[in-house]
């Protein structure tokens, strides 16, 4: 996509010296008349409209994923339209400096007047004065366009307000009938830049501005006949992608000025080949020579995962009990989808309770090879926690990654706010998630209550954004069963990638469940002394408890009657890098660790929270799991004779007297319906092919657990929540409550097309419904350097490696 803008770039790289407008500096006697930004290290200017011509070029190259490259550049162009205001600018000097209270009578308070100053409004109301007197499709153009300018200092703002103190109000309208003297529309007009105004008229006049969006439209429409609630929740998710494509163009734009280092280091979608990642791939895969049974097992679900490669896209699933090598498995299908497809990049969605180190940390000694020094720390990221609180400065928004590399590993957690998170953090990344291959590892965790609003987005991702899904588990949900007017995924025709999966589970089944329960529950101490005794019986025993508060207990029960070398202890109270310290790595370090000692032979007993169950290769003799939902048990049970020993592995289900779950009800609710599967299994272990962990059972456990709970998959909200009795699906689609407020009050229907809540849908919504926050911690050497290292930084705008060094370090603690 060209524009006419001078410089537009297929990336950064294309630009000779000096030829990007959006770096357009002044000297300290040259201050520019109207300026975006000020850098202080050097007391350099942006101008503004270089600013805007920037911010421009990359907004267009990131809405053409959705079909959308001239809307993407018309938001970037008039995002801050309203900076050319005189009281913009005489706030942005006043607290540089340049205006001095003494001296100059266009010198304001500053301070006084943070973030009082509107410079988003004018860009949006000039697309809608320009287009909202038209037809159905312009005035539908322009309400899009001008929620993403307005929006874009605050997050996407509500449409028609659905919280206690808007309930029923026109907020959007309001936006747009802001009065002159706030929002300096006609002001900004008579002075803007010429050649600025006239290419955004020139947007304007386009014939295909409106109908390219209505065609989007259309096809979401045409995709979801009969169903208006997914309708309106998936052009909503289209508003937020084209939003997303405005914050990430302006953070870069704003970034790659103040910090010139930043801009060096990002590779701007400039990657390494993906027929170079399939090479490296296929070489180590050529490495690994069987040496048990278990391992050709492996290499024909690699293989099926290949031939599947070839396959269009959509969503898939691949159904592997776990040991099956789903992690390289899976890599295989995306790398060389995405090079069939010319996708953008790998997302690995993992679950928000594992540990993602390890995977991570097996994929990069794959792609960032020893031998290929220029690629270390290009090809695989790792994006853990957040570092920065969810209400940041304008400087703080530049430090969250935006998901620039060719693979990415990060959590359920980040994948969800990056859709429905509040604000702009989250949001920035969204653009990032078209035009890729998602591979969702252990896709069972998924939170009951954002089941619809999942489905809705992955249907939305493939079906408008070229994206390619794949949901790996040995335990799959049954989320193409539930309510298909809220939200159902849908699957592609064919869509296992294992031809038979009942036979592959038998022919993996490495373990024997057994049933320990007992009436009134075994003790603290009753459970640390039977891992004791399997770990005299098999050599290793694996101990897991649904609570930091029981896995503590039964380490301290333990710890004092083994050897100090042999016990070990793991919980989300520990950072990144103490977690891989305890744990260890495949690839060398320290032999007093959990794998090394495994890998040895040598004694090991280790208590952990559930994070250890999904996607971390460990191989314990014995496992004992505290009773819990059966895809954890199964997920438990693939820790256990992982390589598959010829004497099975034993998974012990234990059921604690003091295990308190009641601020947990998922997994409450889990065991209880898994308690309900053991007792059928104890009348009848031939209807479940003698397995309590096979397809059978966990189809029955989903049965019971998934569809009970129907009620809750929408993300209920209270009246404590919002302020009335709603759920978060329907803010984000019809926001029927507010609507009918909006008709009491007014006596008609909104004459707008978007109706949604979003602002309050963003405040609302939290993935885990605990109040976290990351802070780094000085653990060890590496954690006090670190430390050390922000302390040190000129600003709180610091470069990305050492903000991806400083994820190794953090905690979440409430």
């Amino acid at each position: 996509e060209k524009s006419c803008l001078k410089g537009w770039p297929g990336s950064r790289h294309e630009l000779g010296a000096g030829e990007d407008e959006s770096h357009e500096g002044a000297s300290m006697t040259d201050i520019p008349k109207f300026a975006a930004h000020h850098r202080a290290s050097d007391d350099d200017w942006q101008t503004l409209d270089g600013h805007l011509q920037g911010v421009a070029r990359w907004a267009r190259r990131f809405a053409a994923k959705l079909g959308l490259p001239a809307h993407g550049e018309l938001i970037g162009l008039l995002h801050d339209l309203g900076k050319y205001s005189q009281a913009f600018q005489a706030y942005l000097k006043s607290a540089t400096g340049h205006l001095e209270q003494d001296i100059d009578d266009e010198w304001v308070d500053a301070d006084g007047l943070r973030g009082k100053i509107d410079h988003s409004t004018a860009g949006a109301q000039f697309v809608w004065r320009a287009l909202s007197g038209g037809k159905e499709n312009e005035q539908i153009t322009a309400q899009i366009l001008a929620l993403c300018i307005a929006s874009h200092h605050s997050g996407l703002i509500n449409c028609i307000g659905a919280d206690e103190a808007s309930f029923g109000q026109d907020i959007f309208g309001r936006r747009m009938s802001k009065p002159e003297q706030k929002a300096h529309l006609d002001e900004v007009l008579s002075v803007a830049d010429a050649a600025l105004i006239a290419r955004c008229d020139e947007i304007l006049g386009q014939q295909d501005l409106s109908t390219d969006l209505r065609t989007l439209i259309d096809k979401i429409e045409q995709h979801n006949k009969s169903l208006p609630t997914v309708i309106c929740c998936q052009i909503g998710l289209a508003v937020r992608l084209l939003f997303s494509c405005l914050i990430d163009a302006d953070r870069i734009d704003t970034a790659d000025f103040e910090h010139k280092r930043v801009e060096n280091f990002r590779p701007g979608g400039e990657y390494v080949l993906w027929t170079t990642l399939v090479d490296r791939l296929e070489r180590h895969l050529q490495t690994l020579a069987p040496r048990r049974p278990i391992d050709a097992l492996r290499n024909e679900i690699s293989a099926h995962c290949l031939a599947a490669a070839s396959r269009a896209g959509g969503v898939y699933t691949l159904t592997v009990p776990t040991g099956g090598g789903k992690t390289l498995a899976s890599l295989r299908f995306a790398l060389h989808h995405a090079a069939e497809r010319k996708l953008d990049r790998i997302i690995y969605v993992i679950p928000f309770t594992s540990i993602i180190d390890q995977n991570a940390g097996d994929v990069r000694a794959i792609l960032e090879p020893a031998d290929s020094p220029q690629d270390f720390g290009q090809v695989v990221l790792e994006h853990h926690a957040s570092l920065t609180p969810e209400q940041q400065t304008w400087q703080e928004k530049i430090l969250c990654e935006n998901w620039d590399a060719p693979v990415v590993y990060t959590t359920m957690v980040q994948f969800l706010e990056a859709l429905f998170g509040g604000g702009t953090r989250g949001a920035r990344r969204m653009h990032q998630l078209a035009n890729a291959v998602l591979v969702f590892d252990e896709i069972q965790t998924l939170p009951i209550r954002c089941v619809h609003l999942f489905n809705n987005a992955i249907n939305f991702l493939v079906e408008q954004c070229r994206s390619t899904v794949v949901l790996c588990t040995a335990t799959q949900p049954l989320l193409q069963s539930v309510a298909v007017e809220q939200g159902a995924i849908r699957l592609k025709p064919g869509h296992e990638i294992m031809p038979n999966v009942q036979n592959l589970f038998d022919a993996l089944r490495r373990v024997d469940v057994r049933d320990a329960r007992k009436p009134g529950g075994w003790s603290y101490d009753d459970i640390a002394a039977l891992a004791i005794a399997e770990l005299g019986r098999a050599g290793s025993c694996l101990v897991i408890a649904n609570t930091k508060d029981a896995a503590r207990q039964i380490f301290l029960r333990c710890q004092t009657q083994i050897d100090a070398g042999s016990i070990f202890h793991l919980s989300t109270d520990m950072c990144p890098a103490h977690r891989k310290a305890v744990l260890g790595s495949k690839h060398g370090g320290s032999d007093k660790t959990v794998i090394a000692r495994l890998a040895a032979g040598h004694a090991v007993l280790c208590v952990s929270t559930q994070l250890i169950e999904a996607g971390v290769d460990v191989d314990f003799g014995a496992v004992i799991r505290t009773a819990a939902g059966l895809d954890s048990v199964a997920q438990a049970a693939g820790r256990c004779n992982r390589h598959g020993r010829p004497e099975p592995g034993v998974v012990h289900i234990v059921n604690p007297s003091d295990e308190r779950l009641d601020k947990l009800p998922d997994i409450s609710v889990g065991r209880e319906k898994a308690q309900r599967i053991l007792d059928d299994y104890k009348d009848d272990p031939a209807r479940f092919g003698h397995s309590l962990i096979g397809p059978k059972a966990l189809h029955d456990y989903y049965t019971y657990y998934f569809f009970q709970r129907q009620d809750e998959m929408a993300y209920r909200l209270t009246e404590k929540d919002v302020g009335h009795d709603d759920d978060l699906l329907n803010l984000l689609a019809l926001n029927k409550h507010a609507v009918s407020e909006f008709g009491r009050q007014q006596g008609r229907k909104p004459s707008t097309f978007m109706r949604q809540a979003f602002m309050t849908a963003g405040r609302a919504f939290k993935v885990i419904d605990a109040p976290t926050q990351g802070v780094v911690v000085p653990f060890g050497s590496g954690g006090k350097e670190m430390i050390n290292d922000l302390c040190a930084a000129f600003t709180r705008v610091v470069d990305v490696g050492l903000l991806r060094r400083a994820q190794q370090y953090t905690v979440n603690v409430f």
